[in-house]
């Protein structure tokens, strides 16, 4: 699958996810399960995971660097700052926060099941391939950055 490294847009890969989340939730609703304030809490972190995914795109835009995540060779400037002094990818963890608010909103247990694909996918199609990138160009500092911040939380 290494042909697909950095080939699709992980936002992309959201609403696919999510598209599928809402088409088990339908197609299954023997699955459903009712927790009081789900779909408030689902709201909220997807809330929270906007505004996690702002925070890192405005770090790279204060670094005047790019955030476009097929051309990470572009890069210019290594963003340790801000919410990067916690997580290497808040980007991607922000995507998270979204689907499993979305899953929580739906209230469908299998829609869960889409998280760790999720996961899986950007993790090895989109983060270790730009990580390899980030450690070429920035060597030394990266490593060190990498072993300082953890790539999720």
């Amino acid at each position: 699958m290494k042909f697909l490294e950095l080939k699709v847009p992980p936002v992309l890969q959201v609403f696919v996810a999510g598209a599928a989340m809402y088409g088990v939730s339908k197609s299954l609703p023997e699955l459903q399960f009712s927790l009081p304030g789900s779909k408030w809490l689902g709201g909220s972190l997807a809330i929270v995971g906007l505004s996690i995914g702002i925070m890192g795109v405005t770090e790279f835009k204060k670094a005047q660097t790019t955030v476009n995540p097929h051309i990470p060779n572009n890069a210019t400037r290594l963003v340790t700052s801000g919410i990067y002094q916690y997580s290497r990818n808040p980007m991607y963890l922000g995507l998270n926060f979204i689907l499993f608010g979305w899953a929580l909103y739906l209230s469908n247990l299998l829609s869960f099941v889409f998280i760790p694909i999720f996961i899986n996918y950007i993790s090895h199609l989109q983060i270790q391939p730009e990580e390899r990138i980030m450690m070429q160009k920035f060597g030394n500092d990266y490593q060190i950055y990498t072993t300082k911040v953890r790539r999720w939380l």
